[in-house]
């Protein structure tokens, strides 16, 4: 709720508490997909998910340069991946292991059925190298509270946000195509329509490339917001003089 009074200052209390019944929605929604992993395959994928704007990952693929598949915590972060896989090709993707290593033991596991190779965040950067050199797609979230140390103050909702901006930094280097891309969850077709925008220009400016690329999520989120992780203390970081938010 918190979150929402910074994000949305004009929507009343009951407004903010719809949207917050949403996100919990959201959230078993995913939880229920997962639990079907190892019940999803080529035949079967279509009554969970389709694809929007496929042209914009194929033509990012014929760039030859890799592919950053800008994601966030929002509508089914796990699904989108797991059934690109199924769908098109594996994709590598980058996560950060879960604290109850028996719990992170089973959920790698289901992730990687599909065929998807994970990496891990503590040592990813040669990782995300070397599939963007063979021409391979690697799905990131962006969307989460970063230090100070490792990232720029973009604006997010009208508010100065935190951005790692090593996802910038990699995508200048490499000359790799940055889409962003969700899973959304469409209430009228009963499952969800995997979207690939076109891609983010990127120019070598770090903080206005990082810029660029979080205007175009907050532009999805506002189409959808209780399909947001609204949960995460996205304003934890503050700029230097600015009291906690939190």
């Amino acid at each position: 709720m918190c979150n929402l009074e910074l994000a949305y200052p004009e929507k009343t209390p009951v407004e903010r508490k719809a949207i917050v019944d949403e996100v919990f929605a959201s959230i078993a929604r995913l939880l229920a997909a997962f639990a079907r992993f190892p019940q999803l395959n080529s035949e079967n994928i279509s009554h969970w998910i389709r694809y929007e704007g496929m042209e914009n990952y194929l033509a990012a693929k014929r760039g030859g340069r890799g592919v950053l598949v800008a994601t966030a915590h929002f509508g089914n972060w796990e699904l989108s991946a797991f059934a690109h896989a199924l769908m098109t090709e594996p994709m590598n993707v980058m996560i950060r292991p879960l604290d109850n290593a028996r719990i992170d033991k089973i959920v790698e596991r289901r992730r990687s059925l599909s065929g998807n190779r994970m990496i891990e965040k503590k040592d990813g950067a040669r990782a995300v190298l070397r599939a963007l050199h063979n021409n391979e797609a690697v799905g990131i979230l962006i969307d989460q509270n970063t230090s100070a140390q490792e990232g720029v103050f973009v604006d997010f909702f009208g508010r100065k946000a935190c951005a790692n901006v090593g996802f910038a930094k990699i995508a200048a280097r490499t000359g790799a195509a940055v889409i962003p891309g969700f899973a959304v969850w469409s209430e009228t077709e009963r499952r969800y329509i995997l979207s690939f925008y076109p891609a983010v220009e990127i120019t070598g400016d770090a903080t206005a490339d990082t810029q660029r690329i979080h205007a175009a999520l907050e532009q999805v989120i506002r189409k959808n917001p209780g399909q947001w992780l609204w949960i995460h203390r996205r304003w934890k970081t503050r700029p230097p003089g600015e009291p906690p938010i939190y």
